[in-house]
């Protein structure tokens, strides 16, 4: 079904309701911090339920559940991080490890926040053509593809603290990628930083630490858009409802994921991706999906 919309904003989680958008809360708070793309199970589910779609603008904003159960995660990490960089600029050691990784975060920040400026009118139109559930089928399995790749072919032997500004960077432009339904933020990113050949675990670490800015900027972006398109009370109401039960899902996603990473491989979530999009192409295919 097509989605609502509210000055031009796609709002159609509004009209979804609060039991349904407390079930999409749950799987949006899983799959956001998963490497395999919130924003492609915003669509899917209520695609196979007969939903209206509940707009890339819900899916945003949704992040800051994600945010929060990062944040609390990494909590020694991001003190750490904040409190070691402080200590850099107010003792003039900038070569510090953790002020250069914050530089490094803010620099690799910068592309993301570019192409969500120039993508703007494509990703938030109401019928955003970029979310047609082929784009997000075909655009799974070539994250797929990609991780499987970087399995193979990554040493997994550097650690978190070997990180560097070049690293980030790298792994910053992976994250612009993101912005494409299906790539999903943590599978390009986490892809980029395998590659590097950093460990499993630590790669999904970085991953997360690096995305605590574009998580938190791409959702108050969100909400300020809601907030200028009139969004009304009972809107913000069902919104709110979505974060409660995503926050909450989100600990749950983080905490099997480190625990996938540590002990095992991504090649669990490889295999999702590629039946999902397999999946979707075909649907759309055989005209079950539209």
């Amino acid at each position: 079904m097509a989605s609502a919309c509210t000055n031009g904003i796609d709002t159609g989680f509004v009209d979804l309701g609060t039991t349904k958008v407390a079930i999409l809360g749950v799987v949006q708070g899983i799959t956001e911090l998963l490497p395999i793309s919130s924003t492609a199970h915003m669509r899917i589910v209520p695609a196979l339920f007969g939903w209206t779609d509940p707009g890339s603008a819900f899916s945003a904003a949704m992040q800051l559940a994600a945010l929060f159960a990062v944040v609390s995660y990494f909590w020694k990490d991001v003190v750490a991080l904040v409190g070691g960089t402080i200590f850099a600029v107010r003792s003039g050691d900038y070569r510090s490890p953790d002020f250069r990784l914050a530089i490094g975060i803010v620099i690799a920040t910068i592309p993301i926040v570019v192409g969500g400026l120039l993508l703007k009118k494509q990703l938030n139109t109401c019928g955003s053509p970029l979310r047609e559930l082929w784009v997000i089928g075909a655009a799974s399995i070539g994250m797929a593809l990609l991780l499987a790749l970087a399995e193979l072919v990554s040493r997994h032997k550097r650690t978190f603290e070997e990180i560097r500004l070049r690293d980030a960077i790298i792994v910053g432009l992976a994250q612009v990628g993101a912005l494409i339904p299906g790539v999903s933020r943590s599978g390009s990113t986490l892809t980029a930083a395998m590659f590097l050949g950093l460990k499993r675990d630590d790669a999904a670490r970085f991953s997360f630490l690096l995305g605590l800015p574009a998580i938190l900027g791409a959702g108050l972006k969100e909400l300020l858009e809601l907030r200028h398109a009139g969004l009304d009370a009972h809107g913000w109401e069902v919104l709110g409802v979505g974060l409660l039960t995503a926050s909450i899902s989100a600990f749950v996603a983080i905490w099997t994921l480190m625990r996938v990473m540590e002990r095992f491989s991504a090649w669990p979530f490889v295999i999702y991706r590629m039946a999902m999009g397999a999946f979707l192409l075909l649907a759309v295919g055989l005209g079950v999906l539209d």
